[in-house]
């Protein structure tokens, strides 16, 4: 039995209780899992921004300073630093290579094999929204006052048009090598058939429609998604447009070509393909509600990747049942 006298321990016990005090201090944690979630490549705090792949590689772009490269369609990833860089949108090239546009003015080119190589600076525009590769192997990079940048010698020099609107571009795309397109902010819509040497304004798309992406087909065909799920298809160039209904009933934040039909990925989880002039919903094993705000079709195979915040990356297959 332990006594007590005087409102004190006996002295014997008091050294143990100190003994044991003192070990604890010493003990050293586990930090095993701290470190093998570090060196995962995929960090809860990463939001995958964009997506894009080719034959050989899937690349993932993210706010956090890295970009994310998976040889093996996704089920794995390995990471690239991008110091500083907030990545937000990317195009392939005609050789497989890859550039990555970076929200701080960046362009990062990225070899067909996933490897970054040094970022090229630019200066205008100010806030870049959109970029793209034309079929020369020329980068392109859209944004705010309706500013268009190219650069066909990969970045050294750079060659700046002001299309004259208080507008941002938000999506930039080449059909061929002397067409491409421009969808943006109050419905601005610019075409060029020599190659972005020049631009001209078309009828802008109604009730000021604010396009998230667009996807062109050729220079007569294409879609344009935007607030409230809407989906616009046009005929004739994005001279008119008619609304096409969509049954997933989500905004659609990336469109793209998957197995020759037009696919989306959007709010809610939501992946849609277009399906006898709708779009309709794809379903897929446990879907999450989260907020896809990236894309690509996965080349050869019945799958597409999607990607979130939360670092999230998801592979979702396609074929019809």
């Amino acid at each position: 039995m332990n006594h007590i006298a005087d409102g004190r321990l006996r002295p014997g016990l008091s050294a143990a209780a100190c003994a044991l005090l003192l070990a604890a201090c010493q003990a050293q944690p586990d930090l095993a899992a701290v470190r093998a979630q570090a060196e995962r490549p995929l960090q809860r705090y990463h939001a995958v921004q964009t997506l894009n792949a080719n034959q050989r590689v899937v690349i993932a772009g993210t706010q956090a300073g890295a970009l994310l490269v998976s040889s093996d369609a996704g089920q794995s990833w390995r990471r690239t630093a991008a110091a500083g860089a907030s990545l937000i949108d990317s195009a392939q090239c005609p050789d497989g290579s890859f550039i990555a546009l970076d929200f701080y003015r960046r362009v990062w080119p990225v070899g067909a094999d996933g490897e970054a190589l040094a970022p090229a600076a630019f200066d205008e525009p100010q806030v870049p929204l959109s970029i793209a590769c034309d079929p020369k192997g020329g980068w392109w990079v859209a944004g705010t006052h309706a500013g268009i940048a190219h650069s066909a010698d990969r970045g050294r020099t750079w060659t700046h048009l002001d299309l004259g609107e208080d507008a941002q571009i938000t999506a930039l795309q080449f059909v061929d090598e002397a067409y491409a397109i421009a969808v943006g902010e109050f419905g601005l819509v610019a075409a060029s058939t020599d190659g972005g040497a020049s631009w001209t304004r078309l009828e802008p798309i109604p009730n000021d429609f604010y396009p998230y992406a667009a996807l062109f087909l050729s220079r007569e065909e294409g879609w344009v998604s935007g607030i409230a799920g809407q989906i616009l298809h046009t005929a004739d160039g994005g001279r008119s447009w008619e609304r096409q209904a969509n049954d997933a009933q989500a905004p659609l934040y990336r469109l793209f070509l998957h197995e020759g039909v037009p696919h989306g990925v959007g709010a809610g989880g939501v992946v849609a393909r277009l399906e006898g002039g709708a779009w309709r919903p794809v379903p897929y094993p446990d879907p999450l509600p989260v907020a896809f705000g990236a894309g690509a079709s996965l080349p050869g195979q019945s799958a597409l990747a999607a990607g979130s915040p939360g670092g999230l990356v998801r592979v979702i297959g396609t074929r019809a049942n």
